[in-house]
C-alpha cells in the first residue's frame, strides 16, 4: 500500500470543474488550490546512473583534464537526456536533425557556432541558450583556439537523422536506410533560437520559459537569496524527475533527506519524480537555475499549510 499524504495540488494553468464537496481556495486569478490524495511510494526511487543528486562542474573538468573534446552524460531518465559537451577548437559535427522532438544547449565556456536551417549563424558564448524545432538540420562547430563547452538536452530516446548529403555516425545496433520525410518544427513566440543571458542581466529581456512543449520544458528562473524556512519540504512531481543547470551564482537545495547543499555556476542537480525537493536562491547576490523537466504544465504538489506552520 502506498503512504497517503494530504497534500495542495497546485495547479498552475487553466480552470476545472468541482465535484460536490470538494474543498478549493483561490489563489488569484485563474488559479485553484485542491485539497488532494497524491501517491508516493514506500521507498523512494532513489538515483540510478548517471543521475545523481549533484554533478559538480569542478569535478567533471578535473575527471576530463588534459582532453579537449569529451562527453559526459549527466542527466538519462525516461523522459529527458542531458550530455555536458566539450569540442577541441575546429571540432564540428554533422549536419543532422531530429526527427520528432527539440532539442537544446547552454554554453558554458569558449565560443561554438550553431548553424541551423533557416537561420542566420549564432555565435554562441557563455550565458547564452540555443534552440532547435524538430527536423530542422543543424550542425555546432567550435569557433577559436579554446574548446567549446555546453549542455546539450533532448528528449529521451530521440533519434538522430542527417540529410542524405551528410554521412551519418555510425550507431550500434542501426543501419542507415534512405528515406523521404516532410514538414519541420517552428519558432515561435516562447520557441525562440536563442537567449542571451546577458540581455536578461541587462533588464532588456524577461526571464522564463526558454523550451515550451508537449514533451519538453526549460525554464529560467532568477532571483535574490531567499530566507530559509527548514519546515518547508518544497514540493514534488508525480511524473517527471527535474533537473537544473546553474546559470549565475548559488541554488541552494534540499532534496528528501540528503544535507541542504549549495550549487554552483555551471553545476548540475537532479531530483527524481516523487521526491521532496526546495531550491533557494543563495549566496550573497542574483541567482539563476535553468529548471529542466517533462511538461510545461507539471504538477507540484505541497505540504499542507497547517504541516508546514507545525514543522513537519
Amino acid at each position: 500500500m502506498l503512504k497517503r499524504i494530504a497534500l495542495i495540488a497546485v495547479i498552475a494553468f487553466g480552470l476545472f470543474s468541482m465535484l460536490p464537496g470538494q474543498k478549493t481556495e483561490m489563489r488569484g486569478q485563474g488559479q485553484r488550490e485542491t485539497l488532494a490524495w497524491a501517491p508516493v511510494p514506500n521507498q523512494p526511487a532513489g538515483w540510478v546512473a548517471p543521475n545523481k543528486p549533484h554533478w559538480k562542474l569542478s569535478e567533471l573538468l578535473a575527471q576530463h583534464k588534459g582532453q579537449q573534446s569529451w562527453k559526459e552524460t549527466v542527466v538519462s531518465d525516461e523522459l529527458l537526456h542531458a550530455d555536458y559537451v566539450s569540442m577541441a577548437p575546429g571540432a564540428k559535427t554533422p549536419r543532422r536533425f531530429h526527427p520528432d522532438n527539440r532539442a537544446w544547449w547552454i554554453v558554458q565556456d569558449g565560443q561554438a557556432r550553431f548553424n541551423i536551417e533557416g537561420q542566420e549563424p549564432i555565435l554562441a558564448s557563455k550565458g547564452f541558450l540555443d534552440h532547435v524545432p524538430y527536423r530542422n538540420i543543424y550542425n555546432i562547430e567550435t569557433v577559436g583556439d579554446k574548446p567549446a563547452l555546453f549542455l546539450e538536452v533532448m528528449v529521451a530516446n530521440a533519434q538522430t537523422m542527417y540529410p542524405i548529403d551528410e554521412t551519418p555516425t555510425p550507431v550500434e545496433g542501426f543501419n542507415f536506410v534512405k528515406v523521404r520525410i516532410s514538414g519541420k518544427g517552428t519558432y515561435d513566440q516562447r520557441n525562440k533560437p536563442f537567449q542571451d543571458f546577458a540581455q536578461i542581466v541587462a533588464g532588456k529581456e524577461r526571464a522564463g520559459a526558454f523550451v515550451n512543449d508537449v514533451r519538453a520544458f526549460a525554464n529560467i528562473i532568477r532571483g535574490m537569496p531567499q530566507r530559509d524556512n527548514p519546515a518547508d519540504k518544497g514540493h514534488f512531481h508525480e511524473v517527471s524527475a527535474e533537473f537544473w543547470f546553474i546559470l549565475e551564482g548559488q541554488i541552494e537545495y534540499k532534496i528528501g533527506s540528503l544535507p541542504i547543499f549549495l550549487a554552483d555556476q555551471g553545476d548540475i542537480v537532479y531530483v527524481p519524480k516523487q521526491t521532496w525537493h526546495r531550491a533557494h536562491h543563495g549566496g550573497t547576490g542574483y541567482s539563476t537555475r535553468v529548471a529542466m523537466n517533462g511538461y510545461p504544465d507539471l504538477l507540484h504538489n505541497y505540504q499542507l499549510q497547517e504541516e508546514l506552520q507545525a514543522g513537519r
